[in-house]
């Protein structure tokens, strides 16, 4: 009876070591990765896009500590790289035919993105399958007030954690997120995933063909947030 109890207990432990490594590698750490997203601002409830005020495409690019964010529609395109390893960053806009180059110092990049600094999520009960991945509800509040909202899936998780600010703490990939501040609301749903390497060149800053400004010339015109 004893050695049978022992048995027991052993097969328990060796059991449940081998449904947490099955856990641990069902989950996909990866260094390089595409995400597209739809972007729009003040979307209707029932989650169509009429109503919106503002539609884009949201488009991010990682690969190792680098990543390169898009978003883009028939008016204007704004674009931040960022270099993890040095800590600057460079945002490009475009407005109306205009070109400009904004250059953020590491202090700079960290003044920018500090009102997600103190973001702590809170994961609910409620899951949801998005684009064919299982997801979790969170919700974090900036120091300012605004609210995240956000579906992320624990099976894909960058080895970057600095590639988008409001998401450092999260333990997992969003798929869909709403920012809500006052009576604007921001969603991102995305509509692809690519596991395929990012082309380096996907990086580089350009050398010509736009404006350059400092940040804090950026921030009296109000176009460096």
């Amino acid at each position: 009876m004893m050695n049978r109890l022992r048995y027991s207990v052993v097969l328990l432990l060796f059991g449940g070591l081998a449904i947490s490594s099955v856990t641990v590698c069902a989950q996909k750490v990866v260094s390089e990765l595409t995400l597209v997203y739809d972007y729009s601002v003040n979307p209707t409830d029932d989650g169509k896009q009429g109503g919106t005020t503002e539609n884009a495409i949201h488009t991010v690019y990682i690969k190792g500590n680098k990543s390169r964010s898009e978003i883009s529609n028939s008016l204007f395109s704004s674009t931040t790289i960022f270099d993890g390893n040095t800590g600057s960053g460079v945002i490009l806009r475009e407005v109306s035919g205009q070109k400009l180059l904004i250059r953020m110092s590491p202090d700079n990049w960290a003044e920018r993105n500090r009102m997600y600094d103190s973001i702590v999520y809170k994961n609910t009960t409620e899951t949801r399958d998005i684009a064919g991945y299982k997801c979790i509800k969170a919700i974090g509040k900036t120091a300012a007030g605004a609210t995240i909202t956000v579906f992320y899936t624990r099976d894909i998780v960058p080895e970057n954690k600095q590639y988008e600010a409001p998401f450092r703490t999260l333990d997992g990939l969003p798929l869909e997120y709403e920012l809500t501040n006052g009576n604007v609301r921001i969603r991102y749903r995305i509509s692809r995933i690519n596991l395929n390497p990012v082309p380096a060149s996907k990086f580089d800053v350009p050398n010509s063909g736009y404006r350059e400004l400092s940040y804090e010339d950026s921030k009296k015109m109000n176009i460096g947030g």
